[in-house]
This record gives structure tokens, C-alpha cells and sequence, in this order.
């Protein structure tokens, strides 16, 4: 079973994005703000990481960066996904890293097929 870490300062979307991934056979952590995700990254074995971009302490792009620049942790996928949806933003998470990134809200199947594909390729 894959294991997952969200990261969202909205009670609301993590619950969302968790149930979600749970309903389909994930194993999900999740963090309340960038600082916290990137602890968990250094303690915990992850498959695949979804932050949210506008969070207290480290926001997405931030975290994403720390991810991608450290040799233990730059292979696992890393989805941004934020209200945030004009094409700077998307192009800006990218290039921090990011293999992924979604707009919220997004259609669910979508959001899964990303999931699922972005496993298959690490």
C-alpha cells in the first residue's frame, strides 16, 4: 500500500484529500503547515508527497524545494496543489520541482488518475 503525505492549513482539504485517498487503498500521514511535512519527510518513508502551496511556516513551493534539493528524498513525486491557478503559478511550482500541479478544487478522478500515475513512474 502506498504511502502519501498531504500537507494543507485547511482542515477542510485535507480531510477531502485524505478520505479520498484512503477510499482508494492509501496509506496517508498528513501535516498542517510546510515545517511539519518536511519533519515528517526526514522520520518517515514516503511514496508520494502532496503539499498545498499557501501554508504557514514553509509554504508548497518552499517545501517542494527542500525535497527536490536533498539526495535522499529528490525521486519522490511531489504534487502542489493550491487555489492558486493562473499559468506563473503552475509554471513557478514546476520549477521548483513539483512533477505535478493541481487546482483546487479538482475533479476527483482526475486528481486520482495524477495519483496513480506518478507512483507508476517512480
Amino acid at each position: 500500500m502506498p504511502t502519501i503525505l498531504v500537507a494543507d492549513d485547511s482542515p477542510t482539504q485535507l480531510q477531502i484529500i485524505s478520505d479520498l485517498l484512503k477510499a482508494n487503498n492509501f496509506s496517508v500521514t498528513t501535516a498542517v503547515n510546510g515545517d511539519e511535512a518536511l519533519d515528517k519527510v526526514k522520520s518517515l518513508a514516503f511514496d508520494l508527497i502532496i503539499l498545498d502551496v499557501v501554508m504557514p511556516k514553509k509554504n508548497g513551493y518552499q517545501a517542494c524545494r527542500s525535497i527536490k534539493s536533498d539526495p535522499k528524498t529528490e525521486n519522490i513525486p511531489v504534487i502542489l496543489c493550491s487555489t492558486k491557478d493562473t499559468q506563473v503559478d503552475s509554471y513557478w511550482g514546476l520549477k521548483q520541482g513539483a512533477d505535478a500541479y493541481i487546482i483546487k478544487p479538482f475533479d476527483h478522478d482526475e486528481f486520482l488518475g495524477t495519483v496513480k500515475q506518478l507512483l507508476r513512474n517512480s
